[in-house]
């Protein structure tokens, strides 16, 4: 199916940045990730330049390891509450919260979601995900993680029962009628009355139904049980792919399984993340990373490369200059994660020591370190041969890294046709050229 030839772009924040040393960068706010304004310029500047979202990760935990000292990412706001907030300072950009389905119920989310979808007038969309790291489970009483693909199961109910609660009012149903007394028309209230094999839901939900119908789905599965998961339910789909082939590959296999479910391409889009390190020359560019490294204590490394590759194997006790094996016994965490990384290792016949400084850089996304032209290359290559629909872009640091995308990056792709120059619609869904669904509870009926 032929696309419309501009990329969709997307900005994720991450507290200082995406690189673990940006905190101690000197134009870093300290004390970043529960500053507001610090959001809020991230926010204006992301909207100044007509991206369509803003993309929030979370995890309802503190990763449990040695480094925790030296880390900056146990100190930031949860993302719904801060997307609310931001709400209130901006006017037309996405606000994509992540929030998990194996440590929510479904009531909660969707009346939260709703809320947010209101609140900004048709502006929110969902990151659903599994959590994927044990330190999660002690904080609701278990001791390990449910299995994989137990924890995929629940989100496919999960996501269905969410869906049901947005439809339980339809669209009209509030009339709030103050000549008559009548606030709703109870004719278009249905019941979920939801019974499955993990949740029980009776519902409706207390608040209108969302104006978007449901905010926008983004996904990020990648192991086998994932990319079923993302053709069913995503709309948008978050991704890692360091070289063009993994990019197109997942591409083609998602957009397959998509279509077999009778979905239509340009109601899912591809948007795999980008690291732009962008300097006005190459050199400058390759300092600025150069500078991230010196910020970076080693025992950070190996305890987000442990965390990354899943948590099988002690990185303190190996050879730093072995090389890696070619297989690690498999995780229950971020499975597609681990082979991505360890396809990654054997191509470029890593050694330990180099592929915890690769994921250290990029944690297995596509890193472009480069002139704006050189960066605007890579992704009109990505774009044009069918590795993408777009980009989550993952500046490193924050602000700084973000405002070298927006003024030097932006305008290069204006130039070559790719990106837009203003926002078209009103919602998100209207601006990433998504459909709004039907009630299918109304339909029923």
């Amino acid at each position: 199916m032929r696309r419309n030839d501009e990329m969709k772009l997307g900005v994720f924040l991450f507290q200082s940045g995406y690189h673990e040393g940006a905190w101690r960068d000197p134009s870093v706010p300290a004390n970043c990730g529960v500053d507001i304004g610090h959001y809020a310029q991230l926010a204006a500047l992301a909207e100044g330049a007509a991206l369509h979202f803003i993309f929030l990760a979370d995890s309802p935990s503190v990763f449990d390891h040695a480094h925790i000292a030296r880390s900056s990412r146990h100190d930031g706001f949860e993302p719904i509450t801060l997307l609310s907030a931001l709400s209130s300072r901006t006017q037309d950009i996405g606000l994509v919260g992540t929030a998990t389905t194996t440590y929510n119920q479904p009531y909660h989310l969707a009346r939260m979601f709703a809320s947010l979808d209101h609140l900004s007038r048709g502006r929110a969309a969902w990151n659903i995900v599994t959590s994927a790291f044990k330190s999660e489970a002690a904080n609701f009483g278990e001791k390990e993680l449910p299995d994989h693909d137990e924890r995929y199961a629940r989100a496919r109910e999960f996501v269905e029962v969410v869906k049901g609660l947005w439809d339980t009012w339809e669209d009209d149903a509030f009339i709030r009628d103050k000549y008559s007394g009548i606030f709703v028309d109870t004719t278009k209230l249905h019941l979920l009355n939801h019974r499955g094999n993990y949740l029980s839901v009776r519902g409706p939900l207390n608040i209108a139904r969302p104006p978007q119908g449901y905010p926008v789905l983004v996904q990020a599965g990648a192991s086998d049980t994932g990319i079923g998961f993302a053709a069913e339910f995503g709309e948008v789909v978050f991704t890692a792919a360091p070289y063009l082939e993994h990019g197109q590959k997942y591409y083609a296999t998602l957009k397959e399984r998509a279509r077999a479910l009778g979905r239509q391409d340009d109601q899912l889009l591809v948007m795999p993340g980008i690291i732009p390190i962008v300097g006005r020359t190459k050199k400058e560019a390759s300092e600025k990373l150069e500078k991230l490294h010196s910020y970076e204590h080693i025992d950070v490394q190996i305890g987000m490369a442990d965390r990354v590759l899943g948590s099988v194997t002690d990185l303190r006790s190996v050879d730093l200059d072995s090389l890696v094996p070619e297989a690690l016994p498999q995780t229950n965490f971020m499975q597609s994660r681990q082979k991505l990384l360890l396809d990654v290792a054997a191509r470029q016949k890593f050694t330990w020591r180099q592929l915890i400084r690769f994921i250290s850089d990029s944690k297995g996304h596509l890193l472009v370190i480069g002139t704006p032209d050189e960066i605007a290359n890579a992704m009109e290559e990505t774009f044009e041969q069918r590795g993408a629909d777009g980009f989550n872009v993952l500046p490193v640091p924050l602000p700084g890294g973000l405002k070298d995308f927006v003024d030097l990056v932006v305008p290069e792709l204006r130039r070559r046709g790719k990106f837009r120059t203003g926002y078209s619609g009103q919602t998100l869904r209207e601006n990433l050229g998504l459909k709004r669904p039907l009630n299918r509870l109304a339909q029923q009926r």
